[in-house]
């Protein structure tokens, strides 16, 4: 999984993340929904960034390791929260041992990665049993209809351009259809038990009145609870 572009651009990223409304006012919130009461459980942050979720996972009690595989981005987070940080790439085996976490959250990291078997496995294997892992993804629908994909069936490679803190980011990831999410999974041996579309909070109306109109039309990113 290359992290090129998040550490040329982390620390534009960083700002980024900490105050735009898809991930502080609709992405974050969700997930911490998901998650549930988290006080007093061992929480693995995946794909966490700059650590803004998991510093909100910490301050509801949580014992959190956040991973990474942009260097530049762990340090970031290393330097923000009561948290611990390691760099750690998620298409490798993980090096924690079997069934050391509670909780697993996966914001808007899934995507990045071409198959999910070996990456799932592993979240399984660190997960107790009866353990949940809350995953958010890009919403299939909209991402086909946005880069007028040719077959919404096939998992396609797409290159998306932002803008943040000023600086263009072009960032390439994974559509895949929404039947592949659920074998996906499944087959990990993670029996799903809640799909969410949600809806940003009511403070997005106040703060980006766009963003807020194109989140409760369009369905942005899809979001699942499952247990180990």
């Amino acid at each position: 999984m290359s992290t090129g572009v998040y550490d040329e651009k982390g620390a534009a990223y960083a700002e980024h993340a900490a105050r735009n409304p898809w991930n502080d006012l609709y992405d974050r919130p969700a997930v911490l929904s998901l998650a549930g009461d988290v006080a007093g459980k061992r929480v693995l942050d995946v794909g966490c960034a700059a650590g803004h979720l998991s510093g909100l996972l910490a301050a509801r009690g949580a014992s959190v390791v956040g991973i990474d595989n942009s260097a530049v981005l762990v340090e970031i987070a290393r330097s923000l929260w009561p948290a611990s940080f390691v760099c750690a790439d998620l298409a490798e085996p993980l090096e924690f041992p079997d069934a050391s976490f509670d909780v697993v959250t996966a914001s808007l990291v899934l995507h990045y990665l071409p198959d999910w078997t070996s990456p799932l496995a592993e979240l399984r294997r660190v997960l107790v049993p009866g353990g949940v892992l809350v995953v958010s993804v890009h919403h299939p629908c909209e991402d086909w209809r946005w880069f007028d994909l040719p077959n919404y069936f096939a998992t396609s490679l797409v290159t998306d351009r932002w803008t943040v803190a000023g600086e263009e980011m072009e960032v390439q990831y994974y559509h895949r259809p929404l039947s592949a999410v659920f074998s996906s999974l499944r087959e990990a041996g993670f029996r799903v038990d809640d799909v969410v579309e949600p809806m940003p909070v009511p403070e997005c109306a106040e703060v980006n009145p766009q963003a807020y109109e194109s989140l409760t039309t369009k369905p942005r990113f899809l979001y699942f609870r499952a247990v180990a």
